[in-house]
């Protein structure tokens, strides 16, 4: 498994000073310079770590596990019955604001906050956005039409899956990623933080998963047990 490898080759780029985000290149691989069409050479993974730079990402992370932790304060107090719902609702509005902010402090071009719409951002040739999912659910990003009509671009990064099967492929214009926080699926475990969060790179529908790699190790998967829910308080 390349577990991390996203993560590992953004810092060993920064350990030998070499560039990361837009336009970096990933070393043993070779840039492509022309957007003529070629023999494929790459994968999805390589046009992450040359369009996302290392500093990005971290702020993402940050900023989501920040925001979870403050819907949940929030909600403290709300009867048990509630509960489950208010907390749904305050992360989206408490994860929005702070990944908003980190897109804004990355200059990765964010959206204006409002109501209920997706925030998004930009790097490179990836456009940014993000969703909650109980562990081991994949489906609740196709819940809302914007994130399907976002995903539409990845129909250019496709061919990236199996190389075997093209013979030719030209240099994306545009793409999408999402982060990706996947929380128990009960508020008895770990109710203030996401069980993992991972960039997910879908397929054009929405229907598949291209890539996806943790932003850091899962470390916590076994305080999700129900033999170590605690009671709410």
């Amino acid at each position: 498994m390349r577990r991390m490898q996203f993560i590992e080759e953004i810092l060993e780029h920064a350990r030998h000073g070499l560039p990361t985000g837009p336009g970096a290149e990933v070393p043993g691989r070779g840039c492509h310079k022309s957007p003529m069409t070629q023999p494929i050479q790459e994968t999805i993974h390589d046009q992450l770590v040359r369009n996302i730079p290392r500093g990005l990402v971290m702020g993402l992370e940050e900023a989501k596990l920040v925001g979870a932790q403050r819907a949940y304060a929030a909600a403290r107090g709300m009867d048990d019955g509630h509960l489950p719902s208010v907390v749904g609702q305050l992360r989206h509005f408490h994860m929005n604001e702070s990944f908003q902010r980190a897109l804004a402090v990355a200059d990765a071009s964010p959206s204006p906050l409002r109501g209920n719409q997706i925030v998004t951002g930009r790097a490179g040739i990836f456009a940014l956005a993000r969703f909650n999912t109980k562990y081991g659910v994949w489906n609740s990003g196709r819940r809302s039409e914007t994130r399907k009509q976002m995903s539409l671009a990845n129909a250019a990064i496709e061919p990236l899956v199996q190389p075997g099967l093209y013979s030719d492929y030209v240099e994306p214009a545009q793409a999408v990623v999402f982060i990706v926080a996947r929380f128990a699926g009960s508020l008895h475990s770990q109710p203030d933080t996401p069980v993992s969060i991972e960039i997910a790179v879908p397929d054009r529908h929405m229907q598949g998963i291209l890539t996806r790699m943790p932003t850091q190790p899962n470390s916590r998967l076994d305080e999700i047990l129900p033999h170590r829910w605690q009671p709410l308080s």
